[in-house]
């Protein structure tokens, strides 16, 4: 399929080919340029001169585990019968025919990286799925990540039946020992494999934390307030991990620290209440002072607590609060995709990429604008 006719946009917004043409072959992007193609088929689309965006990118959310009006029954999040659950493996529970996922499509939101939730200290595994597909395995990009909690969240949980954590000391505990123990376990296994010894017994849990200690995968730590935040970052450097800091809702506090330890942070919701006290410092300007501190910034939804469909919006109130637009556009694509470790597939329009994409009658930082057309993987998901 050729998509041609179209006015060619980078991931930071701005006009990358005039008036050009895109092939997409076997969900890829196998050639472009300027002009029309050599030659047209009933096949290919005319994009009547309209934008062209690489397909964007929610990098938190919990898309597929928390049901489009399901209730209880569609809640699959958070498995808090244990603070400590590293193997849970999100693809088991996602509900891949959810409504939300044709939300997103209809939106231009090609990927999204989705996982459990915030009640444990360490929680499952997170994946970057795209937003259409036949099967949740066809859908998977990659894993991307394990899930750690700080502050409110597991206190909150595990406080009401009177077992650990109940404080900010414990949460941080739990994790370290647990990490302490997948460290020993990874040591003691490659040195029995190494001088053909017995193996250490078999350790489900740390097994799952295993390619995070090898760098394989990221900590990606949930937590609001400033000290929990460094905290995320103590924890990380203690084990060597590669991490990112998901809501840092007062990141604005150490922005100037974290931007020396090359952090990376994801901010949002942006457009919600502060409906628990570690909202109390929310600010909307606080992606503009990370991004202006050298922080990897980008920008999510936490779908459902904003709906996936108005990630647009809240990367629009960043801008209206001093982040560039060009950042706020890289935001939710093209550094959402180099912060979750999926920047060589997605997140630009480019001769090799994943052929995401979709087609809009405007500026989709614009709440007027409509999405067109929206492609995944080389296959037209939605036709608006």
């Amino acid at each position: 399929m050729i998509i041609y006719n179209a006015e060619i946009y980078s991931s930071d917004g701005t006009v990358k080919i005039p008036s050009g043409y895109v092939v997409c072959e076997n969900g890829r992007i196998s050639g472009m340029g300027e002009g029309l193609p050599e030659e047209i088929s009933s096949e290919d689309v005319d994009a009547g001169g309209m934008r062209l965006y690489p397909g964007s990118i929610d990098i938190h959310t919990h898309m597929g585990l928390i049901g489009d009006g399901q209730g209880a029954e569609g809640e699959d999040v958070n498995e808090d019968s244990d603070p400590v659950t590293p193997h849970l493996r999100t693809i088991d529970g996602l509900c891949y025919t959810d409504g939300y996922f044709t939300d997103a499509v209809k939106a231009g939101i090609t990927c999204c990286v989705t996982g459990v939730g915030s009640t444990n200290p360490i929680g499952g595994d997170l994946i970057a799925v795209k937003t259409a597909g036949y099967s949740p395995d066809e859908m998977l990009v990659k894993r991307v990540g394990i899930k750690f909690a700080l502050g409110e969240n597991p206190k909150s949980t595990f406080s009401e039946r009177d077992t650990a954590p109940i404080t900010r000391m414990a949460t941080a505990a739990i994790i370290r020992e647990a990490l302490f123990k997948a460290q020993r376990y990874m040591k003691d296994k490659a040195c029995a494999e190494e001088n053909g010894e017995t193996l250490p017994e078999f350790d489900m849990k740390s097994e799952a934390l295993v390619p995070l200690l090898k760098g394989e995968l990221k900590a990606h730590f949930h937590c609001h307030r400033a000290d929990d935040i460094l905290t995320a970052v103590r924890i990380a450097k203690e084990f060597d991990l590669e991490y990112v800091l998901i809501h840092c809702t007062e990141g604005y506090i150490a922005a100037d620290i974290l931007g020396r330890e090359k952090a990376s942070a994801v901010v949002g919701p942006v457009i919600c209440d502060r409906g628990k006290p570690e909202l109390a410092g929310q600010k909307p300007e606080n992606a503009a002072i990370l991004y202006k501190n050298g922080v990897k910034t980008a920008i999510c939804t936490d779908h459902p607590e904003m709906p996936i469909q108005y990630l647009y919006a809240g990367a629009a109130y960043c801008v209206k609060a001093g982040l560039p637009k060009a950042a706020a556009m890289r935001a939710i694509s093209s550094e959402a995709a180099e912060i979750a470790g999926i920047s060589d597939r997605v997140g630009e329009i480019a001769v090799g990429m994943d052929a995401d994409m979709f087609l809009a009658d405007g500026d989709p930082l614009d709440l007027m604008t409509n999405v067109k057309m929206t492609v995944i993987n080389g296959r037209i998901v939605y036709k608006g």
